[in-house]
Protein backbone atom coordinates (compact mmCIF):
# COMPACT_ATOMS: atom_id res chain seq x y z
CA UNK A 1 0.00 0.00 0.00
CA UNK A 2 1.31 3.08 -1.12
CA UNK A 3 0.46 5.01 2.25
CA UNK A 4 2.71 8.05 1.61
CA UNK A 5 0.85 8.83 -1.67
CA UNK A 6 -2.29 9.13 0.49
CA UNK A 7 -0.75 11.38 3.41
CA UNK A 8 -1.61 14.73 1.84
CA UNK A 9 -4.59 13.92 0.04
CA UNK A 10 -7.98 15.59 0.91
CA UNK A 11 -9.66 12.50 -0.56
CA UNK A 12 -9.21 9.63 -2.93
CA UNK A 13 -11.51 9.31 -6.46
CA UNK A 14 -11.84 6.02 -7.97
CA UNK A 15 -13.73 5.12 -11.21
CA UNK A 16 -14.48 1.90 -12.64
CA UNK A 17 -15.56 1.24 -16.25
CA UNK A 18 -18.57 -1.52 -16.22
CA UNK A 19 -20.37 -3.13 -19.10
CA UNK A 20 -22.85 -6.11 -19.28
CA UNK A 21 -21.51 -9.75 -19.01
CA UNK A 22 -23.77 -10.40 -22.06
CA UNK A 23 -25.18 -8.08 -24.27
CA UNK A 24 -25.91 -4.46 -24.23
CA UNK A 25 -28.73 -4.21 -22.06
CA UNK A 26 -29.11 -3.83 -18.71
CA UNK A 27 -31.83 -3.43 -15.58
CA UNK A 28 -31.34 -0.04 -13.30
CA UNK A 29 -32.80 0.40 -9.89
CA UNK A 30 -36.01 2.06 -9.85
CA UNK A 31 -37.73 3.79 -7.40
CA UNK A 32 -41.61 3.48 -5.77
CA UNK A 33 -43.68 6.14 -7.47
CA UNK A 34 -40.93 7.57 -9.79
CA UNK A 35 -39.44 4.40 -11.55
CA UNK A 36 -35.69 4.62 -12.97
CA UNK A 37 -33.47 7.56 -11.96
CA UNK A 38 -33.09 9.43 -15.22
CA UNK A 39 -31.87 12.95 -16.12
CA UNK A 40 -30.19 15.08 -18.43
CA UNK A 41 -27.02 16.69 -18.82
CA UNK A 42 -26.74 20.45 -19.49
CA UNK A 43 -25.80 19.92 -23.20
CA UNK A 44 -28.86 16.98 -22.97
CA UNK A 45 -26.85 14.11 -23.08
CA UNK A 46 -29.33 11.48 -21.56
CA UNK A 47 -28.54 10.02 -18.24
CA UNK A 48 -29.52 7.33 -15.95
CA UNK A 49 -28.41 6.18 -12.30
CA UNK A 50 -28.08 2.77 -12.33
CA UNK A 51 -27.14 2.18 -8.34
CA UNK A 52 -27.88 4.85 -5.96
CA UNK A 53 -24.96 5.65 -3.35
CA UNK A 54 -27.53 4.12 -0.50
CA UNK A 55 -27.70 0.96 -2.57
CA UNK A 56 -24.06 1.16 -2.88
CA UNK A 57 -23.59 1.13 0.45
CA UNK A 58 -25.43 -2.26 1.23
CA UNK A 59 -23.19 -3.57 -1.56
CA UNK A 60 -20.26 -3.12 -0.39
CA UNK A 61 -20.88 -4.04 3.12
CA UNK A 62 -22.17 -7.25 1.14
CA UNK A 63 -18.85 -8.49 0.20
CA UNK A 64 -17.95 -8.72 4.16
CA UNK A 65 -20.26 -11.10 5.07
CA UNK A 66 -20.33 -14.92 4.80
CA UNK A 67 -24.22 -15.93 4.45
CA UNK A 68 -23.13 -19.87 4.97
CA UNK A 69 -21.45 -18.54 8.57
CA UNK A 70 -23.75 -15.82 9.20
CA UNK A 71 -20.19 -13.98 10.13
CA UNK A 72 -17.52 -12.05 8.26
CA UNK A 73 -15.67 -13.61 5.48
CA UNK A 74 -12.67 -15.18 6.95
CA UNK A 75 -9.91 -12.28 5.64
CA UNK A 76 -12.10 -9.41 8.16
CA UNK A 77 -12.43 -11.70 11.10
CA UNK A 78 -11.34 -9.55 14.06
CA UNK A 79 -13.07 -6.41 13.31
CA UNK A 80 -15.82 -5.56 15.33
CA UNK A 81 -19.76 -5.41 14.80
CA UNK A 82 -22.42 -6.51 16.88
CA UNK A 83 -24.31 -9.67 16.19
CA UNK A 84 -28.08 -10.17 17.39
CA UNK A 85 -29.91 -12.93 18.43
CA UNK A 86 -33.38 -14.04 18.59
CA UNK A 87 -34.48 -16.95 20.76
CA UNK A 88 -30.81 -18.24 20.79
CA UNK A 89 -30.42 -18.29 16.75
CA UNK A 90 -28.51 -16.11 14.82
CA UNK A 91 -31.00 -13.16 13.52
CA UNK A 92 -29.09 -10.39 11.92
CA UNK A 93 -25.66 -8.19 12.55
CA UNK A 94 -24.88 -4.22 11.82
CA UNK A 95 -22.94 -5.00 8.93
CA UNK A 96 -26.29 -6.39 7.16
CA UNK A 97 -28.75 -3.70 8.60
CA UNK A 98 -29.41 -0.84 6.13
CA UNK A 99 -29.05 1.48 9.54
CA UNK A 100 -25.85 -0.31 10.89
CA UNK A 101 -25.97 0.28 14.45
CA UNK A 102 -28.82 2.37 14.56
CA UNK A 103 -30.86 -0.56 13.62
CA UNK A 104 -34.18 -1.60 15.20
CA UNK A 105 -32.96 -4.95 16.02
CA UNK A 106 -29.98 -3.71 17.74
CA UNK A 107 -31.51 -0.38 19.79
CA UNK A 108 -35.11 -1.18 19.54
CA UNK A 109 -35.91 -4.67 21.19
CA UNK A 110 -37.06 -5.08 24.63
CA UNK A 111 -34.88 -3.93 27.48
CA UNK A 112 -32.02 -3.70 24.86
CA UNK A 113 -28.15 -4.14 26.86
CA UNK A 114 -26.56 -2.71 23.71
CA UNK A 115 -28.70 0.33 23.67
CA UNK A 116 -28.13 1.49 27.27
CA UNK A 117 -24.39 0.90 26.80
CA UNK A 118 -24.67 3.80 24.28
CA UNK A 119 -26.45 5.75 26.50
CA UNK A 120 -23.89 5.25 28.53
CA UNK A 121 -21.22 6.13 26.27
CA UNK A 122 -22.45 9.27 24.94
CA UNK A 123 -24.17 10.47 28.60
CA UNK A 124 -22.18 13.78 28.19
CA UNK A 125 -23.88 14.54 24.92
CA UNK A 126 -26.93 14.55 26.44
CA UNK A 127 -26.72 18.39 26.64
CA UNK A 128 -24.09 21.03 25.07
CA UNK A 129 -21.89 20.54 21.95
CA UNK A 130 -21.09 17.22 20.61
CA UNK A 131 -17.39 16.11 19.74
CA UNK A 132 -17.75 14.02 16.43
CA UNK A 133 -14.11 12.67 17.57
CA UNK A 134 -15.64 11.02 20.99
CA UNK A 135 -18.95 9.64 18.17
CA UNK A 136 -16.12 7.90 16.19
CA UNK A 137 -13.55 6.58 18.65
CA UNK A 138 -16.98 4.74 20.12
CA UNK A 139 -18.03 3.70 16.91
CA UNK A 140 -14.51 2.66 15.67
CA UNK A 141 -14.67 0.30 19.09
CA UNK A 142 -18.35 -1.82 18.57
CA UNK A 143 -18.41 -1.36 14.76
CA UNK A 144 -15.98 0.10 12.68
CA UNK A 145 -18.13 -0.42 9.17
CA UNK A 146 -20.62 2.08 10.64
CA UNK A 147 -18.35 4.50 10.47
CA UNK A 148 -17.21 3.85 6.87
CA UNK A 149 -20.91 4.09 5.89
CA UNK A 150 -22.31 6.54 8.18
CA UNK A 151 -24.54 6.86 11.32
CA UNK A 152 -27.37 8.34 12.65
CA UNK A 153 -28.03 7.17 16.15
CA UNK A 154 -31.88 8.40 16.73
CA UNK A 155 -31.92 6.42 19.81
CA UNK A 156 -29.38 8.61 21.73
CA UNK A 157 -28.58 12.18 22.71
CA UNK A 158 -31.65 13.43 21.32
CA UNK A 159 -31.07 11.99 18.06
CA UNK A 160 -28.38 14.30 17.64
CA UNK A 161 -25.19 12.03 16.85
CA UNK A 162 -24.98 12.25 13.22
CA UNK A 163 -21.22 10.76 11.37
CA UNK A 164 -21.26 11.39 7.49
CA UNK A 165 -20.15 8.50 4.79
CA UNK A 166 -16.62 8.11 4.83
CA UNK A 167 -16.59 6.09 1.81
CA UNK A 168 -19.50 6.89 -1.01
CA UNK A 169 -20.38 5.14 -4.52
CA UNK A 170 -22.95 5.25 -7.44
CA UNK A 171 -23.12 3.99 -10.99
CA UNK A 172 -23.69 6.03 -13.76
CA UNK A 173 -24.63 5.30 -17.45
CA UNK A 174 -23.90 7.93 -19.92
CA UNK A 175 -26.29 8.31 -23.52
CA UNK A 176 -28.80 6.11 -21.87
CA UNK A 177 -31.97 4.87 -23.43
CA UNK A 178 -34.49 2.79 -22.75
CA UNK A 179 -35.47 -0.78 -23.93
CA UNK A 180 -39.41 -1.39 -23.49
CA UNK A 181 -40.36 -5.03 -23.63
CA UNK A 182 -42.68 -7.04 -21.97
CA UNK A 183 -44.21 -10.70 -21.54
CA UNK A 184 -47.05 -12.42 -19.79
CA UNK A 185 -46.95 -14.86 -16.96
CA UNK A 186 -49.33 -17.56 -18.20
CA UNK A 187 -51.85 -19.84 -16.71
CA UNK A 188 -51.87 -22.93 -18.40
CA UNK A 189 -55.11 -24.28 -15.70
CA UNK A 190 -57.57 -21.01 -16.16
CA UNK A 191 -56.33 -18.50 -18.59
CA UNK A 192 -59.20 -16.31 -17.47
CA UNK A 193 -58.39 -17.15 -13.47
CA UNK A 194 -59.04 -13.94 -11.09
CA UNK A 195 -55.39 -12.50 -11.66
CA UNK A 196 -55.82 -10.50 -8.17
CA UNK A 197 -55.56 -13.86 -6.74
CA UNK A 198 -52.66 -15.09 -8.42
CA UNK A 199 -54.45 -16.81 -11.45
CA UNK A 200 -55.19 -16.68 -15.06
CA UNK A 201 -52.80 -14.31 -17.45
CA UNK A 202 -50.80 -11.40 -16.48
CA UNK A 203 -49.74 -9.59 -19.15
CA UNK A 204 -46.76 -6.84 -18.00
CA UNK A 205 -44.24 -4.08 -19.43
CA UNK A 206 -40.35 -3.52 -18.67
CA UNK A 207 -38.40 -0.95 -19.33
CA UNK A 208 -34.02 -2.20 -19.65
CA UNK A 209 -31.71 0.19 -21.50
CA UNK A 210 -28.55 0.49 -23.15
CA UNK A 211 -26.32 3.22 -22.98
CA UNK A 212 -22.83 4.12 -24.33
CA UNK A 213 -20.92 4.07 -20.66
CA UNK A 214 -21.65 3.20 -17.72
CA UNK A 215 -19.22 3.94 -15.01
CA UNK A 216 -18.82 2.93 -11.15
CA UNK A 217 -17.59 6.34 -9.15
CA UNK A 218 -16.29 5.63 -5.52
CA UNK A 219 -15.22 8.81 -3.14
CA UNK A 220 -13.29 8.44 0.18
CA UNK A 221 -13.24 11.02 2.43
CA UNK A 222 -9.80 11.42 3.67
CA UNK A 223 -9.91 15.14 5.20
CA UNK A 224 -12.99 13.80 7.30
CA UNK A 225 -11.53 10.80 8.35
CA UNK A 226 -8.50 12.46 10.05
CA UNK A 227 -11.00 14.75 11.55
CA UNK A 228 -11.89 12.13 14.01
CA UNK A 229 -7.92 12.13 15.40
CA UNK A 230 -8.30 8.34 15.88
CA UNK A 231 -4.60 7.25 15.26
CA UNK A 232 -2.70 6.08 12.01
CA UNK A 233 -3.43 2.73 12.71
CA UNK A 234 -7.27 2.81 12.54
CA UNK A 235 -7.23 5.28 9.88
CA UNK A 236 -4.86 2.83 7.96
CA UNK A 237 -7.17 -0.03 8.70
CA UNK A 238 -10.19 2.22 7.68
CA UNK A 239 -8.30 3.33 4.42
CA UNK A 240 -7.59 -0.66 3.23
CA UNK A 241 -10.88 -1.67 4.57
CA UNK A 242 -12.50 1.09 1.69
CA UNK A 243 -10.63 -0.56 -0.91
CA UNK A 244 -10.90 -3.83 -0.07
CA UNK A 245 -14.83 -3.50 0.04
CA UNK A 246 -14.53 -1.73 -3.65
CA UNK A 247 -11.81 -4.13 -4.96
CA UNK A 248 -14.31 -7.50 -3.77
CA UNK A 249 -17.23 -5.34 -5.31
CA UNK A 250 -15.99 -5.06 -8.28
CA UNK A 251 -14.50 -8.49 -8.89
CA UNK A 252 -17.77 -10.08 -6.84
CA UNK A 253 -20.43 -8.15 -6.74
CA UNK A 254 -21.52 -7.17 -9.87
CA UNK A 255 -25.32 -8.84 -10.06
CA UNK A 256 -26.93 -6.07 -9.26
CA UNK A 257 -30.02 -7.69 -10.39
CA UNK A 258 -31.55 -10.89 -12.45
CA UNK A 259 -31.25 -8.25 -15.91
CA UNK A 260 -28.34 -6.18 -14.47
CA UNK A 261 -25.27 -8.37 -14.06
CA UNK A 262 -21.83 -6.41 -14.76
CA UNK A 263 -18.03 -7.05 -15.48
CA UNK A 264 -15.67 -4.76 -14.76
CA UNK A 265 -13.46 -4.11 -17.99
CA UNK A 266 -11.34 -1.05 -15.66
CA UNK A 267 -10.49 0.65 -12.67
CA UNK A 268 -8.22 4.26 -12.15
CA UNK A 269 -7.67 6.14 -9.38
CA UNK A 270 -8.19 9.72 -10.33
CA UNK A 271 -7.04 11.45 -7.66
CA UNK A 272 -4.17 11.69 -6.10
CA UNK A 273 -2.04 11.33 -8.76
CA UNK A 274 0.32 8.39 -8.83
CA UNK A 275 -1.75 6.25 -6.53
CA UNK A 276 -2.94 2.51 -7.81
CA UNK A 277 -5.71 0.57 -6.54
CA UNK A 278 -3.82 -2.73 -4.92
CA UNK A 279 -5.18 -5.79 -6.22
CA UNK A 280 -7.54 -7.83 -4.41
CA UNK A 281 -4.75 -10.23 -3.16
CA UNK A 282 -2.48 -8.15 -1.60
CA UNK A 283 -5.35 -6.16 0.13
CA UNK A 284 -6.85 -10.11 1.37
CA UNK A 285 -3.41 -10.07 2.69
CA UNK A 286 -3.42 -7.02 4.27
CA UNK A 287 -6.37 -6.85 6.22
CA UNK A 288 -5.82 -9.17 8.65
CA UNK A 289 -2.39 -7.14 9.84
CA UNK A 290 -4.45 -3.79 9.62
CA UNK A 291 -6.74 -5.15 12.10
CA UNK A 292 -4.52 -6.49 14.77
CA UNK A 293 -2.71 -3.73 14.27
CA UNK A 294 -5.74 -1.09 15.94
CA UNK A 295 -5.56 -0.84 19.64
CA UNK A 296 -9.23 0.79 19.32
CA UNK A 297 -10.97 -2.29 18.95
CA UNK A 298 -13.13 -4.01 21.06
CA UNK A 299 -12.20 -7.52 22.29
CA UNK A 300 -13.84 -10.35 22.15
CA UNK A 301 -14.47 -7.73 18.86
CA UNK A 302 -18.29 -9.45 18.39
CA UNK A 303 -20.50 -7.79 20.49
CA UNK A 304 -23.90 -10.05 21.43
CA UNK A 305 -27.33 -8.66 21.49
CA UNK A 306 -30.21 -10.64 21.92
CA UNK A 307 -33.56 -9.42 20.19
CA UNK A 308 -36.78 -9.47 22.27
CA UNK A 309 -39.60 -7.99 20.47
CA UNK A 310 -41.58 -5.40 21.53
CA UNK A 311 -45.03 -5.34 21.68
CA UNK A 312 -45.29 -3.49 18.42
CA UNK A 313 -42.91 -4.87 16.53
CA UNK A 314 -45.36 -6.37 13.89
CA UNK A 315 -47.52 -3.25 12.33
CA UNK A 316 -51.36 -4.13 12.31
CA UNK A 317 -53.15 -2.74 8.98
CA UNK A 318 -55.29 -0.26 9.25
CA UNK A 319 -58.87 -0.30 8.93
CA UNK A 320 -58.32 1.39 5.23
CA UNK A 321 -55.92 -1.33 4.37
CA UNK A 322 -58.01 -4.62 5.38
CA UNK A 323 -60.04 -6.65 2.78
CA UNK A 324 -64.51 -6.60 2.87
CA UNK A 325 -65.36 -8.84 6.01
CA UNK A 326 -65.76 -12.00 4.50
CA UNK A 327 -62.02 -11.40 3.22
CA UNK A 328 -60.59 -10.22 6.28
CA UNK A 329 -57.32 -12.12 8.13
CA UNK A 330 -57.67 -14.44 10.80
CA UNK A 331 -55.18 -13.53 14.21
CA UNK A 332 -53.24 -15.86 12.77
CA UNK A 333 -53.20 -14.50 9.52
CA UNK A 334 -53.05 -11.10 10.48
CA UNK A 335 -49.78 -9.71 9.83
CA UNK A 336 -47.72 -7.09 7.33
Amino acid sequence: MEWTKLAAADRLLIEADLWPVQGERFQPTGFPEIGPATYRLADGTPMLLVESPQSMANRLEAVCWDPGRDDLVPVLRGMPYVRVTMDGRFLTSSTLEAHRLNSGYILGGQASSFLETLKDEFQAFERGPVDLRVVARTTLRYDPNSLVHGLFLTEVAGGRLRLPRLLSGFIEARGAEPVEEGGVKNDRVLPTGNTGKGFGNVPYARTEYVAERITAYFDLDLRLMRSYSLGESAERFLVGLALWKIRHFLEEGLRLRTACDLTCRNVRVTHPEGFELPEREELDGLMPELIEAVDGFKRPPVTEVEFVPPSDWVRRPRESERGAPEEAATDEEDFA
